[in-house]
């Protein structure tokens, strides 16, 4: 008997695949008291076990927290197995799902929640929680379509202990819906890929991720999404657009008492972003974005958040410095890091950094006195 062909006995071998990194993260106020808010140290490791179209992906970290202890240990990332060939893609286990074209904006990008337990002061891919369900993709060349569905709903983790000093402050969060098949999420995203143009559309039936206060109570309610976005690249430039529409959103209400706080309004919100970004050569590059909140309730709610890019490579491609920057245009708060990444070589980097928050109203005013300098080392492997 001949032997089969190679190509053959290589799609039915099995395929390992080991990678990751250690890093280290620190940060010291630059007001007073001149204290430490950061000091994390995190070994990151990435395994794939892969057989034909079908494998596992592992992703996991070891973390000692000098200043938060409760995040010191063992945590696991991602873990699902998965089938893919020419057409399907299924995914079924932990995972992280990433919609829309927003940069570090959440639009149609609901379903994955944030850890805000150092606010934005980490890698944003770092601070997405990955959710367990299933997802099943579908792709043909100018076209494909998503489907998802998470039995069991995550949320976002928010610092309340007072000893964090990141902490929004003791506010009581409510218990979070319970793990029946009725209170699972669904919803699909169909994207196409044109000459010219790539846009997608999207729906889903969730809950609102962020605990809504109500009362003094942080609550959860079910809602619904209803999206779409699109990326037009002309010349050097690229135009971004993103809009959802989210059905029955429960909305804060203050006035409301701790006896009826469960009848608390919900209305429907309309969002929307446009942005733009410039690659304008000889290593630069800067974006832009503006995101408007419409609340229909109560008296027609506007919010505006803007975001702001600017980096340049320097010394062959080994310095990267960026300034990125979050501004509440609604109460002229401000959130900026500036960062200097060296890389000594291809597996070390080294980067140094300054935060800096200035608020007197807004969502950024509890961190007005969190201006920071960072150091982090990265070593990948």
């Amino acid at each position: 008997m001949n032997p089969r062909p190679a190509l053959a006995q290589d799609e039915d071998s099995l395929r390992v695949g080991v990678k990751g990194f250690v890093d280290t993260y620190h940060a010291v106020r630059t007001e007073s008291p001149n204290d430490w808010m950061s000091s994390r140290t995190r070994v990151r490791g990435e395994v794939t076990l892969e057989k034909g179209h079908t494998g596992a992906f592992v992703s996991a970290n070891l973390v000692y927290n000098a200043i938060l202890k409760d995040r010191t240990g063992f945590q696991l990332r991602e873990a699902y197995a998965y089938y893919s060939d020419e057409h399907w893609d299924l995914r079924a286990g932990r995972q992280i799902i990433a919609w829309g074209v927003a940069d570090g904006l959440r639009l149609t990008d609901i379903i994955s929640p944030m850890d805000y337990t150092e606010f934005l002061a980490q890698d944003y891919d770092d601070i997405r929680i990955p959710v367990g369900g299933l997802r099943l993709r579908y792709s043909r060349e100018k076209w494909s379509f998503e489907a998802v569905a998470i039995p069991v709903s995550s949320f976002f983790e928010l610092p309340t202990d007072d000893k964090n000093p990141w902490s929004v402050g003791p506010i009581p969060i409510g218990d979070e819906p319970s793990h029946r098949l009725c209170n699972m999420e669904y919803g699909g995203r169909l994207s196409f890929f044109l000459s010219g143009i790539d846009f997608s559309l999207s729906a889903l039936h969730t809950w609102n991720k962020m605990p809504v206060v109500c009362a003094g109570m942080g609550q959860y309610r079910r809602m619904s999404m209803l999206g779409a976005d699109c990326s037009l690249p002309l010349g050097r430039f690229v135009l971004r657009g993103e809009v959802a529409e989210y059905l029955d959103e429960l909305q804060p209400n203050e006035e409301s008492s701790i006896v009826n706080y469960p009848l608390s309004t919900r209305a429907a919100a309309s969002n929307a972003l446009l942005g733009i970004d410039w690659y304008a050569g000889n290593d630069w590059s800067l974006s832009a974005q503006y995101a408007h909140k419409y609340v229909a309730s109560g008296d027609h709610r506007n919010t505006g958040l803007a975001t702001f890019r600017i980096s340049k490579d320097l010394l062959r491609n080994t310095l990267a410095l960026q300034s990125f920057a979050y501004i509440d245009v609604t109460n002229g708060g401000i959130y900026n890091r500036l960062s200097a990444d060296y890389a000594l070589n291809d597996q070390l980097h080294a980067t140094l950094g300054y935060d800096f928050f200035h608020a007197d109203r807004g969502s950024f005013m509890v961190y007005d006195n969190n201006s920071e300098v960072f150091v982090k080392l990265k070593y990948s492997f």
